[in-house]
């Protein structure tokens, strides 16, 4: 039965601008709550456009295309645009979409940055010391980079009429939030039941746990000392000094990491390392031995055998994700398999 709270016939419009090798799954999360909104409702709520620069059909980077139109002349204030990217977008700097997204805030349009588009917005000038969120994989590089932008941890950020969204099912509550400020608490627990989104998370809500690894079940002592690892990755503390921290002996915090994590704590804050690591070669232009030292390596040596051995490739092998040359994009293995690859053989 449609939803008759706080129903206008007013169509709110919603211009998606994609940009290329977008990722298909950010871009449905956003829209489908729209459209169940508008299944629900007397009166359509929302048109959705498709546009990129030079009107061209664009491919997500599942291989799907997009048919899109020219950017669009003038918003209404009203009118919220949805900046899409994914891979590339970090690099991504096409002068008439910079101009466009410039002159569309100067206007007082809603604008918002999904995934990696939040890199678009930054290179454009509309983040400077604001909150932001990128998609997490890429939240360290981001920060190297636009160190003026304060980068957030978590699902979206809304700070006036700039919104920033991690992507995946994130699009989910950031467009559950819109919908419920244009039309009511009513209507989005209808939405949410027909796409079966439960709960409806906040905008502060993590994007993920820990190295794929819940830590719902894990010691208190243990989530401590995995936050004091993640505060300082470029100056990493001795496993003595976090013990302590912590409240436990050395080996006392070693023993509850095995059984927690199924590797030491030094095995662990190694592996944390290298992952941010990996973050800012594929993310940002500093050199080796930048990169190295960001993730409290002091020694190039022992980070390039460090990497090599974690992930099979060298440092300098590994600067893009996703190669022009490539068909698909590159992540040299999972958490879990290394995390298994530390595990004792019996």
């Amino acid at each position: 039965m449609a939803s008759q709270i706080n129903q206008t016939n007013q169509t709110g419009r919603i211009v998606c601008v994609l940009v290329p090798r977008f990722n298909m799954m950010s871009l449905i999360s956003l829209l489908e709550p729209a459209r169940i909104a508008n299944y629900l409702s007397r009166h359509p709520l929302y048109a959705i456009e498709y546009c990129s620069v030079g009107a061209a059909t664009t491919t997500a980077s599942n291989g799907m295309p997009v048919a899109c139109a020219e950017l669009p002349d003038k918003l209404a204030r009203e009118d919220l645009v949805i900046v899409v990217g994914s891979w590339g977008a970090e690099h991504y700097d096409n002068p008439r979409l910079m101009s466009w997204l410039r002159r569309q805030e100067r206007a007082g349009a809603r604008l918002c940055a999904v995934e990696l588009g939040p890199y678009i917005f930054a290179r454009a000038g509309l983040l400077t010391h604001r909150r932001a969120t990128v998609h997490w994989s890429y939240l360290a590089g981001f920060q190297e980079l636009y160190p003026d932008v304060q980068g957030a941890e978590q699902l979206f950020t809304i700070d006036g009429r700039i919104m920033t969204c991690a992507g995946s099912t994130g699009g989910l509550d950031l467009m559950l939030d819109l919908i419920r400020s244009d039309h009511g608490n009513a209507l989005i627990s209808e939405i949410s039941d027909n796409i079966m989104h439960h709960p409806v998370r906040e905008d502060t809500d993590p994007q993920r746990r820990p190295l794929g690894r819940g830590l719902e079940g894990v010691s208190p002592p243990v989530r401590a000392a995995i936050k004091l690892m993640e505060a300082h990755i470029d100056e990493p503390l001795s496993i003595p000094a976090i013990a302590k921290s912590v409240g436990l002996s050395q080996r006392q915090l070693e023993r509850q990491f095995n059984h927690a994590m199924g590797c030491s704590a030094v095995q662990f804050s190694r592996l944390m390392r290298l992952q941010h690591a990996r973050v800012l070669l594929i993310s940002t232009d500093l050199g080796i031995r930048e990169v190295a030292a960001a993730s409290g390596f002091n020694s190039l040596s022992h980070f390039a055998f460090a990497f090599r051995n974690c992930f099979g490739k060298r440092p300098s092998d590994y600067r893009q994700a996703w190669p022009e040359q490539s068909e698909g994009p590159v992540w040299p293995g999972t958490l879990a398999r290394y995390l298994e690859t530390l595990r004792p053989r019996r």
